[in-house]
């Protein structure tokens, strides 16, 4: 006789106990949400490579509205120019490199982690001091990309679930190195 788990979903915290039971399809909803986030990403990277040389200085010093809490910030950084010729290759060498991972499945955690926080930067970046435009797309694409991180999705038709495995001196990578969970996934 054959036992069958069903796939849950568990979270106990601060007292707070959430439960479900997620659909059958919910596991190729993580993969499109992985793969359409990732491309997301790698074609904003792809679009910056295409107009080369990428200045970021004119939307750091005039594109971010004065109500923003990183204004200060951004200003300082088109600023200085040395800072700007790295600003200026890590963005969209980030992005494309976030993209492709994502795409693929690998370092799932360690690319949503750099995407949620250039998503975090450029919220910032065009927070205007509204609430009512609290929610704007960076915002939620940051959420997406956390969410993509906490549901593991790498190991879901990703090549993550095979990196893991891979054989160090008799062992699996991830049971060799157990704080290289918090990249892959």
């Amino acid at each position: 006789m054959s036992t069958k788990t069903q796939n849950r979903l568990e979270s106990r915290y601060a007292g707070i106990n959430l439960e479900g039971r997620p659909h059958a399809l919910s596991a190729w909803f993580v993969v499109a949400l992985r793969v359409v986030i990732g491309g997301m990403i790698l074609f904003a990277g792809l679009g910056k490579v295409a107009e080369w040389p990428f200045d970021a200085a004119g939307y750091l010093a005039h594109g971010v509205d004065p109500a923003s809490p990183a204004s200060g910030l951004f200003a300082a950084m088109a600023g200085n120019a040395a800072l700007m010729e790295v600003v200026n290759v890590v963005v969209p060498v980030t992005q494309l490199l976030i993209g492709v991972a994502l795409i693929a499945g690998a370092f799932v955690r360690l690319a949503a982690l750099g995407g949620a926080m250039q998503m975090a930067l450029f919220y910032l970046g065009g927070w205007t001091g509204d609430w009512l435009a609290l929610f704007d797309s960076t915002l939620i694409y940051g959420v997406v990309f956390l969410a993509v991180a906490a549901f593991g999705a790498g190991r879901i038709l990703g090549l993550d679930r095979y990196i893991e495995r891979i054989d160090v001196g008799g062992e699996a990578l991830i049971e060799r190195y157990p704080a290289l969970r918090y990249v892959l996934g």
